[in-house]
């Protein structure tokens, strides 16, 4: 069985002086296009879905975080190369623990809106749950800006004292740092701070991982990871590559709606989302050192 816990994963890679990709996914064929690119370059990956995005009160439809886990769990038991799943950045304990009972073996409760104590508080109390589970917590110290709106904004850089302070306090597995990385980068790349990063590292002794992954140029990221990074969270590019693939097919000459879904030609859109999804992975996941580690 291919099904491994995230956090064997990314202490594999900490050991081995990588770090593991986690590309996230919301639906069938971008969990195939993932497990594509990691099998396609024998890496071991992590799955997941985003809590916050499947948990968003403006969601026209209510969503089940237990079939989201069977299916990623069926794609994971299934994969030539070692899956873990993740649960990733929610604002909720409640969905936090369902995910948990579903089958994710790693969540990270992520708030930036609530006071730090209160957040402390809250992650200490997930964490001491999730690890009588066999489940381990991320959470992040400091908070990444956000290029959702078309410029950054926002966000806060990781304070090195306190977020040794923070991972004392939670008991967390792995910390999430804001070091010049950026949510939801649309365009463009963002340096890192990295003698901010090897501070931290000096400060901390679990694991690190950056999320904005899309957005980190290389060398930055090549460097990150020889300062001891072991996870890196990729998603908006992939969705990018995603949507450029069914504009580009909807192209198409044809008005058989069997070639356009389910039929699996060129005019397919499953198969156009999964070949793009594939191939964005595959853009980044030899940078990340782990090619050849499964």
């Amino acid at each position: 069985m291919s099904l491994h816990p995230v956090l064997e994963l990314v202490h594999a890679a900490r050991q081995g002086g990588y770090a593991v990709g986690y590309f996230e996914s919301w639906n069938l064929e971008s969990l195939q296009g993932v497990i594509d690119a990691a099998e396609q370059t024998r890496s071991p990956v992590i799955l997941g879905f985003n809590g916050e995005f499947l948990t968003h009160p403006g969601r026209r439809t209510e969503e089940r975080i237990a079939w989201y886990a069977a299916l990623a769990r069926a794609a994971a038991e299934s994969a030539g190369v070692p899956c873990g799943l993740m649960f990733n950045e929610c604002a909720r304990e409640e969905p936090i623990r369902q995910a948990i009972a579903a089958g994710f073996s790693m969540v990270m409760l992520d708030d930036p809106e609530a006071a730090p104590a209160d957040l402390t508080r809250r992650v200490a109390e997930l964490a001491r749950y999730a690890h009588t589970q066999g489940v381990a917590v991320e959470a992040e110290a400091g908070e990444l800006p956000c290029g959702a709106g078309g410029e950054v904004a926002g966000g806060g850089v990781t304070d090195p004292a306190a977020a040794a302070r923070f991972v004392a306090e939670t008991g967390i597995d792995v910390l999430a740092v804001s070091v010049g990385n950026v949510h939801i980068l649309l365009r463009g790349e963002r340096q890192l701070d990295l003698e901010r990063l090897a501070a931290i590292r000096r400060a901390v002794s679990v694991p690190l991982d950056l999320h904005g992954g899309s957005g980190i140029p290389a060398e930055s990221l090549r460097e990150a990871i020889a300062l001891g990074v072991a996870k890196v969270c990729h998603g908006t590019y992939v969705k990018q590559r995603y949507l450029d693939a069914l504009r580009g097919t909807l192209n198409a000459d044809t008005a058989n709606p069997h070639q356009r879904l389910g039929m699996g030609g060129e005019a397919d859109l499953l198969v156009a989302g999964r070949l793009a999804v594939r191939d964005a992975v595959l853009e980044r996941i030899e940078l990340l050192g782990c090619c050849g580690r499964a």
